[in-house]
């Protein structure tokens, strides 16, 4: 056995967060595309089979009280909410990222005021923020300003009106500052709007605590709650009343079965929601978030880090010098959950890692993204994962 084998049984047996990968379904495969699709939580099944056959198959109607379906999306919400830092009561699930990007950053620029005219938009952030940024500055008649995450602090101004970050760079796996930038954000008296899609369930946020003022993220990476599962929306508490949604759906009613035909918005988070709630994939969500009881994100970070910080180590002693380049941070403080390399025939080698059993993800035009999730990824599979590597590239 290699001298990296033994470190990577070493590190298992003294990870304490190894008893968590049994609550997953997992086969042979070394699976680092979480950061795109987290893996099956096993309790899901049984609990998605007894919400069709029992809650809506027998109940039926009755279900949205009997069997909590209502209350679903600021429920989950406050299960979700320990994970990125917020106090209950301030997060809605429901909807797209996407969908809840524009609410969030619509009611950033309303509650700004009419004297600032611009919106400052991650230039690397992924695309359909910026989709949706352009469409929000149409919308509100602002002007829309691209700058990276360092640029933003020399870019505020009085125009500013919000700001829309990335926590983490979906691409290279880089950690922005998010207490700095938004106290930068906040000094320029412009409000802060961030997307942890790759960042809540890897790491420490702490909404509450850094004062930020509105957040989104998806909840199938990291939270592992399925293809498609809902989005959330974070609405700071002394923001709720100021919140106005450009999208008042009858579920964010404060009499919802009142069908009044003006509309009056429901107090606190309940305002982020739209429509009827996705039930079926919503209740599947909060059956995966089971697997984070007993769990803190301070031990799921340090695994993260520790679990990294191998892979490089890993891989620098599996391939040759300059066949491929890290391109993801290596400060801790810089680093997310995720390593990209960058390598030339990129999408080639992913092909065949993928055919040999080791699931990473390739970004044009030349990334290889490997994404570690702490509650299942193993010290064994980024040994691997790096040798495999290594014999691919050979």
């Amino acid at each position: 056995m290699s001298e990296l084998a033994l470190l990577a049984e070493k590190a298992d047996a003294a990870d304490e967060l190894a008893p968590v990968r049994s609550r997953f379904v997992l086969d042979d495969v070394v699976y680092l595309d979480g950061n795109s699709l987290g893996a099956l939580p096993a309790v899901v099944p049984d609990r998605v089979a007894d919400v069709v056959r029992r809650q809506w198959g027998e109940l039926r109607i009755r279900s949205w009280e009997e069997s909590g379906w209502w209350t679903a999306p600021e429920r989950i919400g406050d299960r979700i909410a320990p994970l990125v830092g917020a106090a209950p009561g301030q997060i809605v699930v429901g909807d797209s990222t996407s969908v809840n990007v524009f609410k969030a950053l619509v009611a950033a620029v309303r509650m700004a005021g009419e004297g600032r005219d611009e919106i400052l938009v991650d230039a690397s952030t992924f695309p359909t923020d910026g989709y949706i940024a352009e469409s929000a500055a149409r919308l509100t008649g602002r002007a829309l300003r691209a700058v990276t995450p360092a640029e933003v602090p020399s870019a505020l101004s009085g125009r500013t009106a919000a700001v829309l970050l990335n926590h983490v760079d979906y691409r290279t796996g880089r950690l922005h500052d998010l207490p700095a930038l938004t106290a930068a954000v906040h000094a320029a008296g412009a409000l802060a709007v961030w997307d942890l899609c790759h960042s809540a369930g890897a790491l420490p946020v702490g909404l509450d605590e850094h004062g930020v003022d509105l957040a989104v993220g998806c909840t199938y990476k990291y939270l592992n709650g399925g293809p498609g599962s809902p989005a959330y929306l974070y609405v700071r508490r002394e923001l709720q009343p100021r919140f106005d949604s450009p999208l008042p759906g009858w579920n964010s009613h404060a009499d919802p079965f009142g069908m009044s035909p003006s509309y009056a918005p429901a107090p606190g988070a309940p305002r982020g929601r739209v429509g009827t709630p996705d039930i079926l994939s919503m209740l599947a969500l909060e059956a995966a978030l089971e697997v984070w009881d007993g769990v803190s994100v301070s031990a799921v970070r340090a695994k993260s880090l520790a679990l990294t910080d191998f892979f490089l180590k890993c891989v620098a002693a599996r391939t040759e010098p300059g066949r491929v380049e890290p391109v993801t941070p290596e400060r801790h403080e810089e680093r997310g959950s995720q390593i990209a390399l960058r390598c030339a025939d990129a999408g080639e080698v992913m092909k065949r890692l993928i055919a040999r059993g080791v699931v990473g993800d390739f970004r044009h035009p030349d990334v290889l993204r490997f994404g570690f999730t702490p509650l299942y990824v193993s010290f064994r599979d980024v040994e691997r994962a790096a040798r495999v590597l290594g014999e691919v590239l050979a």
